[in-house]
């Protein structure tokens, strides 16, 4: 905790997180990354039943929020959008779900403070980790770095993970339009597009009975692969 806290003392760091229905796990994701180093916080409440800032009160974030549910890329674009009227120099995106740990942040920003890449990917399977992912979400996740691949041209070794990390310069070039999940593999168009210089870091994932509710069913991977397929062909 002590060198992220040092690192930061120099970096403007914004943290997006979207939020749709997230009550049971937000503010405690949001009091784990504030006590770790004073990043800026932007949460985006992508239309939750009961508005998420009811239980957020007296946090020192920012909470914006969707009338209506558009999906985790409308409120990942609209996180972006807000954060870069603050001039940050490094933009992360974490889940609200409780599946990520503020302790891989260190290592996830490291690569941009280095000037070694313009965009972190956390995935949790470049090193064995104690992440013991679900055995059909392992078989989606392999399945859709080879469909990635053949649609982004970019093969990582994770093929979603909401744990990334971007430069300014980055971000001010990525466009998201797909507003629902597809939004993960056009990040990876964008990245391939600009050219920007990208790199994966080892992450851990913690699966718990939540997490694994609000985690991609089988009929979302399929309209995930449909969205991709439209967008590769009217892009």
């Amino acid at each position: 905790m002590l060198s992220l806290l040092r690192e930061t003392t120099h970096k403007k760091i914004v943290i997006v997180i979207p939020v749709y229905n997230d009550t049971q796990t937000i503010r405690q994701v949001a009091e784990g990354l504030l006590q770790q180093a004073p990043f800026q916080i932007i949460i985006v409440d992508d239309g939750s039943a009961i508005p998420v800032n009811t239980t957020l009160q007296g946090l020192p974030i920012v909470c914006l929020r969707h009338q209506v549910n558009l999906g985790q890329g409308a409120a990942l674009q609209t996180g972006f959008a807000y954060a870069l009227n603050l001039q940050p120099d490094i933009i992360i995106t974490f889940d609200a779900d409780g599946q990520h740990a503020v302790n891989d942040l260190h290592a996830l920003i490291q690569p941009i403070i280095q000037q070694e890449a313009e965009v972190v990917l956390g995935s949790r399977f470049i090193e064995k980790y104690n992440n013991r992912i679900p055995f059909f979400r392992n078989i989606t996740l392999k399945t859709g770095r080879f469909v990635n691949y053949l649609f982004c041209g970019i093969l990582l070794s994770d093929a979603h993970n909401g744990l990334r990390a971007f430069s300014r310069a980055a971000i001010e070039k990525i466009v998201i339009t797909e507003n629902r999940m597809a939004h993960a593999s056009e990040i990876l168009f964008e990245i391939s597009r600009h050219k920007l210089r990208y790199t994966e870091v080892p992450v851990t994932v913690q699966y718990t009975t939540y997490s694994r509710q609000k985690g991609q069913s089988s009929i979302d991977s399929v309209k995930v692969l449909f969205d991709l397929i439209l967008h590769k062909l009217f892009r």
